[in-house]
C-alpha cells in the first residue's frame, strides 16, 4: 500500500495505463470516464467502466477534495411529493453545516445518465437519489470517487449493496382496504399505480390481501389498469368505474393525486363524498387536508424517509464499510372526512310503516 500521496498517484497512473491499454484508448479517455466528462462515446464509456470494475480501481487512494455540500438527484421537482423529500434533505444538510445542490430530471422512469458528470465534477460529500434506478457503471463511478449514495423509495428492488430507504407499502395498502371493509364496504375499487413501480404493486398486494382476509371476492373490473400517480389518470379510471350500474361504494387509490382524480370524477357525476362514495388515498400530501372533504389517506413518511436517507449517506461518508444500509419506515392510516359507512341499497331501504291498532274490550 502506498505511504505517500506521490506514491498513491504513481500507482493510480499505472492502473489507468493498464485500463487504457486493455480498452484500446488513451489515458485521457479513461480519465474522462472516471471524471464523468463528455466527449466519450457510450460504447467506449461502458467498456472502460467495465474494465475499471474488473480492476477494482478506487480513487479513494488518490486523495481528492470533497466539497461541503450534498446533492439531491431527482425528478418531478414540481410535484408535492418531491417538495416533502426536499424539505427532509435540506433540514439534515443544514444541521450538518452542508449546502444542498439539486439536480432535476424530467423522467423518473428513464432518467438520463448525464447527471453523473456534474456530480463527479462537484465532488459532494454524498448523493441522495430519487430516481428509478442507478446503473452498475454509475455506482462504480461514485464509489471510485469516494462519494456515498442512498436511494429514496426506489422504483424496483435494488441490489443488496445499494443503500436505500423505503416505507411499508404492503401494510399501507392493507390498512387502507381494511378500514373500508370495517366501515361495511364490499365493492371496493382500486386505482393502480405504475406497473413496474415496486411501491405500487406492493400497495395492490396489500389491497388484495385485505379482501381475501375478509372473504370478499375481488372484482377484476374494479381494479384499475396500471397508470401514473396523477390526478388525470385517477379521474379517467374512476369515471369509468363510477359510470357502471354496479358501481363501487368505495375507492382506494394508490396515490393521493389519483384519489383527487376520483374526487373530480365523483363531482362530474354528481356523486357525494362520503355519503355515496368513500375515497382513500396514499401519501398524505399537505394538499389532501384541504380537499373537500379532507381525504382519508395512508401517511407515507416522506420527509422522514428523506431525513433518514441523508443521515445514512453522511454515516456512509464516515463508515464506508457499513453493512446495514436498507431501511423501511412504518406507514399509518389517517382517517378524515372522505370515508363513511356505505349508503343503504335502494331495495333494502325501509318501506312506509303501518300503524298498529289495538282493540281493547
Amino acid at each position: 500500500m502506498p505511504h505517500t500521496r506521490d506514491e498513491a498517484e504513481r500507482e493510480a497512473r499505472a492502473t489507468l495505463s493498464e485500463v487504457a491499454e486493455r480498452a484500446g484508448v488513451s489515458i485521457s479517455t479513461v480519465s474522462k470516464v472516471l471524471n464523468g466528462r463528455s466527449g466519450v462515446s457510450l460504447d467506449t464509456r461502458n467498456r472502460v467502466t467495465s474494465i475499471l470494475q474488473d480492476r477494482q480501481y478506487n480513487r479513494r487512494n488518490t486523495a481528492s477534495p470533497i466539497a461541503p455540500l450534498l446533492e439531491l438527484v431527482c425528478t418531478a421537482l414540481d410535484s408535492a411529493w418531491m417538495v416533502e423529500i426536499l424539505v427532509g434533505v435540506e433540514r439534515i444538510a443544514r444541521e450538518s453545516g452542508l449546502s444542498l445542490v439539486v439536480t432535476g430530471m424530467k423522467d423518473r422512469g428513464k432518467p438520463s445518465g448525464s447527471w453523473i458528470e456534474g456530480v463527479l465534477q462537484r465532488k459532494p460529500a454524498g448523493v441522495i437519489l430519487v430516481i428509478s434506478d442507478i446503473s452498475e457503471g454509475n455506482q462504480h463511478q461514485l464509489r471510485s470517487h469516494g462519494i456515498p449514495f442512498v436511494m429514496v423509495d426506489p422504483e424496483g428492488d435494488p441490489a443488496p449493496d445499494v443503500p436505500s430507504i423505503g416505507s411499508a407499502n404492503w401494510m399501507g395498502g392493507f390498512m387502507a382496504t381494511r378500514h373500508l371493509i370495517e366501515l361495511g364496504h364490499r365493492d371496493i375499487a382500486f386505482l393502480a399505480g405504475p406497473q413496474f413501480f415496486l411501491a405500487a404493486t406492493a400497495r395492490m398486494s396489500g389491497y388484495r390481501a385485505a379482501l381475501a382476509g375478509a372473504g370478499i371476492p375481488e372484482r377484476p373490473e374494479l381494479v384499475g389498469p396500471f397508470g401514473e400517480f396523477s390526478e388525470p389518470a385517477g379521474r379517467q379510471v374512476a369515471l369509468r368505474m363510477l359510470e357502471r350500474d354496479d358501481r363501487p361504494t368505495a375507492i382506494f387509490a394508490a396515490s393521493d393525486m389519483q384519489a383527487l382524480g376520483a374526487y373530480a370524477a365523483a363531482r362530474d357525476l354528481g356523486i357525494s363524498i362520503p355519503d355515496e362514495l368513500s375515497v382513500v388515498g396514499y401519501d398524505d400530501l399537505q394538499v389532501t387536508r384541504f380537499a373537500g372533504p379532507p381525504l382519508t389517506t395512508v401517511h407515507q413518511p416522506m420527509t422522514e424517509m428523506a431525513e433518514e436517507a441523508t443521515r445514512l449517506v453522511l454515516r456512509l461518508r464516515e463508515e464506508p464499510a457499513l453493512k446495514s444500509t436498507r431501511l423501511e419506515l412504518a406507514t399509518s392510516l389517517v382517517v378524515r372526512g372522505s370515508t363513511a359507512a356505505p349508503a343503504p341499497a335502494a331495495d333494502s331501504a325501509p318501506g312506509p310503516q303501518r300503524a298498529s291498532v289495538s282493540v281493547h274490550d
